[in-house]
């Protein structure tokens, strides 16, 4: 985890070791009002399946959640997002039993909730972004693959866990395997 200062200068703040402070970190970092950064890695944890982490700003490291690889989930490749009351919501590439990813959240005292497994089907599969959130608490993302020709798809996680395709690639000119997430505007369109 690095910073770059505004002359250009860059600042180490963390190195991973690969074991179990985590190792890959495939997604960027999130910061919090007090200077706190919140990553994933995709591998290390006492499983080798990942991990969350939070980062203060002297650059200790503390592991917010250890994946398993199982029912959790594991492999994290995208950012994590925060809600006003400190929760994280992210992806990991597997779900139980390590399939095709899910959408979870993680609350205070580091108790991760699956919110949607996803099937590969019409539902999407492989979720290498994060997601954003909205005012309403809904999540939205994308999938490599699944949708209606499994090129992938754009979706949106309500606050009850139920999930909606909000486009499924067709191939077609319209691209296809999103691996980036999206971005929202104040009007509810999605950017990706």
């Amino acid at each position: 985890v690095y910073k770059v200062d505004t002359t250009g200068k860059e600042t180490v703040l963390h190195a991973f070791t690969g074991g179990t402070d985590g190792s890959a970190p495939a997604g960027g970092v999130l910061r919090d009002s007090s200077g706190n950064l919140y990553g994933a890695t995709k591998s290390g944890g006492t499983a080798n399946a990942g991990i969350v982490y939070k980062l203060d700003p002297s650059g200790n490291e503390t592991i917010v959640y250890t994946f398993t690889g199982a029912a959790d989930g594991g492999q994290p490749m995208g950012n994590v997002t925060r809600d006003s009351a400190g929760n994280l919501y992210g992806t990991t590439l597997c779900g139980a039993p390590c399939a095709t990813g899910l959408v979870y959240k993680i609350d205070t005292a580091g108790h991760e909730t699956v919110l949607y497994s996803f099937s590969n089907g019409s539902d999407g599969g492989n979720p290498d972004a994060g997601v954003i959130r909205d005012a309403a608490g809904n999540l939205y993302g994308t999938t490599e693959f699944g949708g209606s020709q499994n090129l992938g798809t754009v979706f949106k996680l309500d606050s009850t866990g139920r999930e909606t395709v909000l486009y499924s690639f067709a191939g077609t000119g319209d691209g296809i395997l999103p691996f980036g997430g999206v971005t929202g505007d104040a009007a509810g369109n999605l950017y990706g």
